[in-house]
């Protein structure tokens, strides 16, 4: 069993953020040597070492999606006005400018989320499990279940990347850091969709914009 202590020292050995060293750890039995040498290979502890680097440049891209009913602003910072520049850091941001456009985030990362909302959630989730008629016990594991997947609706890190759902956003970013070889972060974003808020009928734009990442 993976605890809380174990993630902890993995964590201060490595740089590595917690989801990560909880997967190095699991997918090691345990081991904690193994699971530095799991994130070592998989490039994450580089990744994590980068992490304290200043990414001051960068560049501010915007998505207009279905002749203007959908439309983007997000800012994502590199290291160098040189990667800033280049067309490979250009791809990312616009894929990443389309995700938003596609998946609807409210916020980047999860430490962004207000409490206030994490504690309506949870209120909320708590008592969908106790109508189902379960145990409290069993109420609070299914909420931190629930909580997790409320994550991955909300946060933009979280969230499967439409053009490839076997990774996350946080994984593509991983992936770019160590390619390009700089710190990488997305900083914030704006999305506005055509008449929302407005009464009135509702086309699934966010399908619509998959489809086109997709294809």
């Amino acid at each position: 069993m993976i605890n809380a202590s174990d993630i902890k020292d993995l964590r201060a050995k490595t740089g590595a953020g917690i989801q990560d060293c909880q997967k190095a750890l699991i997918a090691s039995d345990g081991d904690m040597e193994k699971a530095v040498t799991y994130l070592r290979e998989k490039g994450i502890a580089s990744v994590a070492k980068k992490a304290s680097r200043i990414a001051g440049e960068g560049i501010v891209e915007s998505y207009i999606h279905m002749g203007g009913k959908i439309g983007v602003l997000v800012e994502v910072n590199c290291e160098t006005d040189f990667v800033a520049r280049s067309d490979e850091f250009k791809v990312l941001v616009k894929d990443i400018a389309m995700q938003i456009a596609a998946a609807r985030p409210e916020f980047v990362r999860q430490e962004e989320v207000p409490s206030e909302n994490l504690e309506k959630e949870r209120e909320i989730l708590l008592t969908q499990a106790k109508n189902e008629g379960k145990p409290e016990a069993i109420a609070e594991k299914m909420v931190e279940g629930r909580i997790k997947k409320y994550y991955k609706d909300v946060c933009l890190m979280e969230q499967d990347f439409v053009k490839d759902p076997s990774k996350t956003i946080s994984d593509l970013i991983t992936e770019a850091t160590l390619k390009i070889g700089e710190k990488i972060t997305i900083r914030r974003f704006v999305r506005y969709e055509m008449g929302e808020g407005l009464e009135k009928r509702q086309d699934n734009f966010a399908e619509e914009v998959q489809k086109q990442m997709q294809g």
